[in-house]
């Protein structure tokens, strides 16, 4: 049985955390099941962001009258979409490729699944099983589309954002589609297929539209989705579906009267969040910890019950987001490789984690909404600042009153005027956020302990400090520490960082 210091089960943000073991001169076993790259490069963000981008010039376009352009039609074609698209995706090859260069990396192809709390099983695709032993373990398996028990919807048939970006080439946009879900995976796949001339009928459990977003944003996009002619149902239970006459009917109620009705459409796109893959990982043979949803328990140093075992990423519960991933695991390559003591370590902090939704327009926040802030006892102010306000939002084409004038909402704490947090609906909103980013990183942090941490001596040892980090406004290397929006262009200038760091 062969043994390594680091077993890296996925192959998305863990992959930071790859390439400073392998510089550390560490032997590392990847193991991966699918395609490198993770969710985001494959069925995620970017193919998702490449689509939107396509979505958001039809529309601006065909709003361009209001701009006093005039455009006779808008033609898309979707193969030359579809093409740059994996273009994109299949860049997942040269990853593979990359690490199967070192030699003290190997790779391997299968489903990785824990024996005991420091073996892993690998099954590969012909059923052949491998076991290997680590000294530090990394999980970074990510998550998959929760598909919700509904009758009759197996025997109909669905898609996922996996399967829709898991065919060779993806279909041409269905004349007409149901979207169950209306979080951000629900409203960009909503967006960009009216975009495109279907016709869209979301369906969504929740009252609000994007209810993590504050009341005023989901309100917003709630009217804009209106207006773009999509169809929304919110406050409704899914029933069943049935296949008639070649369209899928799904019955849902209203979870308040009850009132029961029915939507037809060519497909239907399941997209009402995520749920782990802790099921096929047999964590339970491990000893780890997880809740009451199967994520894996993780403390602020990513550590998990059982020494040696450390999560990131979706897999873990705190904010499916593929920065935020991203900060982990360079928050984790820190800590394990750069041998710094541990009185240097860093530690993640889940209070500001920005979050984009690349519907049209965009929304992105960071913080408390301020129902939050006032549910968690603050004195609440607020400040609103619409696009039209200014020069820039008046020569995009927002005028004052207008349904679609977006603006910027501060959340701010009325006694100490600190700002809370920051909601922002419009154009570019992902890059309007950053500097907000930056603030809310900048300064002297001390530990954020949470309620569902994991005890360990190390994280004991280092809370009787106590352990604050300061990170100077104007340093290159608190662009490290400061978490930026993917894929916002926003990565542009943030991400100038590496090419310093790695001289």
């Amino acid at each position: 049985m062969k043994n390594y210091d680091v077993i890296i089960i996925g192959t998305g943000a863990a992959n930071i955390v790859a390439d400073a073991a392998i510089a550390d001169h560490k032997s590392v076993a990847i193991i991966e099941r699918g395609k490198f790259g993770g969710t985001c490069l494959n069925r995620g963000c970017i193919p998702t962001k490449i689509l939107v981008t396509a979505a958001n010039r039809i529309r601006e376009i065909r709003e361009a009258a209001h701009l006093g352009i005039h455009v006779e039609s808008v033609h898309a074609d979707w193969a030359a979409v579809s093409r740059r698209m994996w273009h994109k995706v299949n860049e997942n090859d040269s990853i593979r490729t990359y690490y199967e260069q070192f030699k003290n990396v190997t790779v391997y192809a299968g489903t990785a699944s824990f024996v005991d709390k420091k073996t892993v099983r690998i099954t590969d695709a012909n059923n052949h099983t491998e076991e290997i032993t680590g000294t530090a373990i990394i999980i970074a398996t990510g998550g998959r589309t929760h598909v919700p028990s509904v009758a009759g919807l197996q025997e109909s048939g669905y898609i996922t954002s996996e399967t829709f970006f898991g065919a060779a080439y993806p279909p041409e946009p269905y004349k007409s589609l149901i979207i169950i879900g209306g979080g951000p995976i629900g409203c960009e796949f909503a967006h960009v297929f009216n975009a495109f001339g279907t016709h869209v009928t979301l369906v969504q459990h929740n009252i609000r539209l994007l209810p993590k977003e504050d009341e005023s944003v989901s309100a917003y996009m709630l009217q804009q989705f209106e207006d773009y002619r999509i169809q929304v149902h919110l406050n409704q239970d899914t029933l069943s579906v049935r296949t008639e006459n070649g369209e899928k009917i799904l019955t849902c109620s209203d979870r308040t009267n009850g009132k029961k009705i029915e939507v037809h459409a060519e497909e239907i796109l399941v997209a009402p969040g995520i749920k782990p893959l802790s099921d096929i990982l047999h964590t339970e043979r491990a000893g780890l910890a997880t809740d009451a949803r199967g994520y894996i328990r993780t403390n602020e140093f990513l550590e998990t019950n059982v020494p040696g075992i450390w999560a990131l990423g979706d897999c873990n519960g705190q904010a499916p987001f593929r920065h935020k991933a991203n900060y982990e695991a360079e928050t984790l390559a820190h800590n394990l490789f750069s041998h710094q003591p541990p009185e240097n370590w860093r530690w993640v902090r889940y209070d500001a984690v920005p979050a984009v939704t690349y519907t049209y327009p965009e929304t992105a926040h960071i913080g408390w909404t301020e129902a939050g802030a006032k549910k968690a006892g603050f004195t609440v102010e607020t400040a609103i600042n619409h696009y039209s306000a200014t020069a820039k939002g008046y020569a995009l084409g927002f005028e004052e009153g207008a349904r679609n004038d977006g603006f910027v909402k501060l959340v701010l704490d009325k006694d100490s005027k600190k700002i809370l947090g920051v909601h922002i609906v419009g154009p570019e909103a992902s890059i309007l956020l950053q500097p907000f980013c930056n603030l809310f990183y900048c300064g002297t942090q001390t530990i954020q302990i949470r309620e569902a941490e994991i005890a360990s001596p190390t994280a004991a040892r280092l809370r009787k400090l106590p352990l604050t980090r300061t990170l100077p406004p104007l340093s290159v290397y608190t662009l490290s520490e400061t978490m930026t929006p993917h894929p916002a262009l926003s990565e542009l200038t943030m991400w100038t960082r590496y090419y310093y760091e790695k001289k």
